[in-house]
């Protein structure tokens, strides 16, 4: 048995954060003690503890894009200076830790700080920035060659890696996130007729990035049809683009849309949306995984994502689910239209991506994976 220091970005429960509940769970099992590095409360915390973590609290430069430009460097340079000394006091005063395992590439200072305290440091990338200036992604990608190991939870992060840094490649191990399905099972939607109303359900956070707008506008595409379809959307905004949330809600209000689609804000867990969901849909626009694509296909509900990145490793187009080009209104109404109109698809669909998903995406398996990293 050993320790484990893991530093994590946020205390949210979105993709990221909830995965770090399996890699500490893989952690645990193994009978290493466990402590978690935040920079702030949250609601993550009491289910870090209840998984059997020691959860501490210290202030960490975060790379934001924000921060991508000569001004917020400098700002994030200065935020480095203040906090560093802070960080090694943390890090030194966990007793007998010898691994740092970095669960993001936003905190750059951890990956030095790691190295001149003699640890093993691990990085579990969840970004795939294939996107923006050069410089900035390489900006990113560049601390990773501080790490000893890189586990990346998709091919397409592990190419936005090496398509900057090709030497990082004999580091990286790929593992698909694992998650838990629902408990008790759901079972099949409630069958339908191809003329009977449907709902959709998208969780994501309320960001461009996930393609809410473009699931909008392909739902007023399907009403304007003749079909009663209705849209659900949980989830917050994403710091920031308060603007977007501004901008989905005027959408919604429009004539074509009135009344059809409803906001819940952040909803945990999403089995219960799941349930009523006649159809999940996870249109982004770039994903490096995509675990509401995954928990879907738990839910036995037949799923439509985007054909990028990581959602491209999760759906098996036409036999698991159904893959659109992103940002593609059109294309994903016609999806929609699809699994309305045949019902049985929609059900050999969510048939076939529930036994998929609980034989590839499963937490042993990722619990197997992780600890053959970290002991390697």
């Amino acid at each position: 048995m050993s320790s484990i220091v893991v530093v994590h970005p946020s205390a949210d429960q979105y993709g990221s954060d909830l995965q770090l509940l399996e890699t500490v769970s893989a952690f645990r099992s193994a009978h290493h003690d466990v402590t978690v590095l935040l920079p702030a409360d949250g609601p993550l915390v009491d289910m870090l503890k209840g998984r059997g973590a020691t959860v501490r609290f210290v202030d960490v430069p975060i790379l934001r894009k924000n921060l991508l430009s000569p001004a917020g460097l400098l700002r994030l340079a200065w935020w480095t200076i203040q906090t560093a000394p802070a960080m090694w006091r943390e890090l030194r005063n966990v007793h007998g830790a010898r691994t740092l395992w970095i669960n993001t590439i936003t905190m750059p200072s951890w990956f030095v700080i790691g190295r001149l305290a003699r640890m093993r440091v691990v990085t579990h990338v969840h970004e795939a920035e294939s996107d923006g200036p050069k410089w900035a992604r390489w900006g990113l990608a560049v601390p990773t060659m501080l790490a000893h190991r890189i586990v990346t939870n998709s091919h397409a992060a592990a190419d936005a890696l090496t398509n900057l840094i090709a030497r990082l490649s004999p580091k990286i191990s790929v593992i698909h996130n694992g998650m838990p399905g629902p408990e008790p099972e759901l079972g099949p939607p409630t069958p339908r007729l191809p003329a009977s109303p449907a709902t959709a359900a998208l969780i994501a956070r309320l960001s461009p990035r996930k393609g809410i707008d473009v699931a909008l506008e392909a739902i007023a595409i399907v009403r304007a049809r003749g079909y009663d379809i209705r849209l659900v959307v949980c989830g917050t905004v994403f710091e920031g683009y308060e603007w977007y949330e501004s901008a989905l809600r005027e959408r919604a209000q429009a004539a074509d849309l009135a009344g059809a689609v409803e906001f819940r804000g952040y909803v945990n867990p999403t089995w219960p949306v799941l349930a009523d969901a006649d159809i999940a849909l996870v249109p982004s626009r770039v994903e490096p995984f995509g675990n509401t694509a995954v928990e879907a296909l738990l839910a036995q509900r037949p799923l439509i994502a985007s054909r990028t990145q990581g959602l491209t490793e999760i759906v098996r187009d036409g036999d698991t689910g159904l893959l659109v080009n992103p940002d593609d209104a059109g294309d994903l109404a016609n999806a929609i239209t699809q699994l309305v109109e045949n019902p049985g698809l929609a059900e050999s669909l969510a048939l076939a991506g529930l036994h998929d998903a609980r034989e590839r995406f499963s937490t042993d398996a990722y619990a197997l994976a992780i600890l053959t990293v970290l002991n390697s």
